[in-house]
């Protein structure tokens, strides 16, 4: 029901002219205020503060919709946030997002290096060992990346500004952050895939579809596979009757998901040609949101070690026999 309802919203609101625009410094308002008024920032909440509570596997359509569309704005990371800080502290308005990590200069300035939609976020949600902090971002001063489109921004913060905080376990949101990532990386593949399974049977050459010679077919096979493991492993941190995500199934999601994001956009460009590259076809979109995503809070070489730890830890002598409990 949900992901429908959120569908609608964005096919509407989230096209691939509006995520142009939000991209190039436009207005966010349109696109923020449709969602918000819907009630969706709300989803994970408890019934006693106006949410939803929705189970985690109720979520998870939610949030690869959201990635099949290559939301440009920190939506998935607001939903989580506000349920991090319910009932902890006071939620500020506006669009929330999730730091990666946390740098603590001696002068006292902070700075949150590569924050998933630090360029336009109003705060920032970052752990500090077993503290988690709300940061201002009217007050940081912004370092885009430079890459063309990104919303990706280091933020720092002088001793001065006012910060909230609450307490979290540690780690809580470093899983989480890979956990929503994942997710949002395995709808724009599937979304990626779609489009290339469509162009290769739409474009002709030699008298007929490119999708009927063997080389193009053996390629979106492979492309195929990775989407679908991406898709399950993605779907398994987000089973059981949890609020928040599993942190093993979370690694393994974001690890698996990474590393086919890669190979995706890879295939996805090759089949397509000279095309899929140019600004006016929407397959580019997709795929340099497939690149930062990647990377956001880990990519698969991090969080290949940390599964890599556990697996040693677990003392299972064989991996199925590991794999099998990852998610308890």
């Amino acid at each position: 029901m949900f992901a429908e309802a959120i569908e609608e919203i964005l096919k509407d609101q989230c096209t691939p002219a509006a995520v142009r625009a939000i991209e190039a410094g436009g207005s966010a308002e349109a696109l923020w205020d449709a969602i918000a008024d819907a009630g969706f920032l709300e989803l994970l909440a408890p019934e006693d503060l106006g949410g939803a509570m929705l189970p985690l596997p109720d979520l998870f359509p939610v949030l690869t919709a959201l990635g099949a569309y290559a939301m440009p704005l920190p939506l998935a990371q607001s939903i989580a946030a506000r349920t991090v800080l319910a009932g902890r502290t006071e939620i500020p308005a506006g669009m929330l997002t999730l730091a990666p990590a946390l740098r603590c200069a001696e002068d006292g300035s902070l700075t949150c290096p590569l924050v998933p939609y630090g360029a336009i976020a109003d705060h920032v949600v970052v752990q500090n060992e077993d503290q988690v902090l709300v940061l201002p971002g009217a007050s940081a001063v912004r370092t885009l990346t430079g890459v063309h489109g990104s919303l990706v921004a280091t933020m720092t913060w002088q001793p001065e500004s006012q910060t909230a905080q609450t307490t979290l376990a540690a780690g809580g949101l470093a899983e989480l952050g890979a956990a929503l990532h994942a997710a949002l990386l395995a709808g724009a593949m599937r979304r990626v895939f779609d489009m290339t399974l469509q162009y290769a049977n739409d474009r002709t050459q030699f008298g007929k579809s490119i999708g009927k010679f063997q080389a193009i077919q053996h390629q979106i096979s492979v492309m195929a596979e990775h989407v679908a493991a991406a898709l399950i492993a993605a779907e398994a941190a987000f089973q059981g009757d949890a609020r928040m995500p599993a942190p093993l199934a979370s690694a393994i999601a974001k690890s698996r998901t990474s590393e086919a994001a890669v190979l995706v956009a890879s295939i996805a460009h090759a089949v397509h040609g000279a095309i899929g590259v140019t600004e006016e076809y929407d397959l580019q979109l997709l795929t340099r949101r497939l690149h930062e995503w990647r990377i956001a809070h880990g990519s698969e070489a991090h969080w290949n070690q940390v599964v890599g730890q556990r697996v040693l830890q677990s003392g299972q002598e064989r991996i199925v026999d590991f794999i099998r409990t990852a998610s308890v």
